[in-house]
């Protein structure tokens, strides 16, 4: 019997090449939802990836939405986070896909990303891939850390820099009380001195919590810190 998709239990078709006669890779998803995971294509904003060619004029500022130029504008927060790539459209489909995985417990479906990341990874250079944890009672209900999952599931190694205290999410927050939330982060590793670090979620959306962290690992002398995420919402 065949594989099937983790997401909706089709079978999944194996296409035989000739390289996939010497080296096979496992394939988790159909093809129809293989088509739900939508790369970002064409003009991004420089700094978090978001796809320009879809916002209004009115919503961008030469080669950044306004929302990152806002960011970089505020002293407070200017070049603690240098960029941010995100591989995929925070779409329907993706949307579900991960609200599946996280908040009921799917742990398998990390394995449909474990190929794609591991490739992507390769191409970086870097002294630590950090993911972004979770606080305790997050990590309690739902049992993993979805971002050290998904690089498990690739094979990378990383290194927890950081511990977080419980917050509200920040999706639920003003942007006014998201400048001026208190650090939510506390660094493992105080002395980081010439280190680039990666950081790693599975989406960014207002890119509150990445620039915390981004911030402290930068304040322990961190030379450089990027970050990648699975999603840009």
């Amino acid at each position: 019997m065949g594989n099937q998709c983790l997401y909706c239990v089709s079978p999944v078709k194996e296409t035989i090449t000739w390289k996939g006669l010497f080296h096979s890779e496992p394939q988790y998803l159909c093809d129809e939802c293989q088509k739900g995971l939508q790369p970002i294509e064409g003009q991004r904003c420089s700094h978090c990836s978001r796809s320009l060619e879809k916002l209004p004029d009115g919503l961008k500022k030469d080669e950044m939405c306004f929302d990152c130029f806002r960011w970089e504008e505020d002293p407070n927060w200017h070049g603690n986070l240098q960029q941010n790539t995100s591989l995929f459209e925070y779409n329907d489909f993706l949307k579900d896909y991960l609200a599946r995985y996280k908040y009921r417990g799917d742990h398998s479906l990390a394995k449909a990303f474990g190929t794609q990341l591991a490739n992507y990874l390769k191409s970086l250079q870097f002294d630590h891939i950090t993911p972004i944890p979770l606080s305790e009672e997050r990590h309690y209900e739902r049992g993993f850390n979805q971002s050290a999952a998904l690089l498990e599931e690739a094979g990378i190694p990383s290194s927890h820099l950081l511990t977080r205290s419980h917050s509200e999410k920040q999706s639920k927050k003003s942007r006014q009380e998201r400048l001026q939330q208190k650090q939510i982060f506390t660094l493992t590793e105080v002395n980081l001195t010439g280190q680039s670090i990666l950081l790693f979620d599975d989406i960014y959306t207002t890119g509150t919590t990445l620039r915390q962290a981004a911030k402290l690992l930068k304040e322990a002398g961190a030379e450089r810190v990027t970050s990648l995420t699975l999603a840009r919402g």
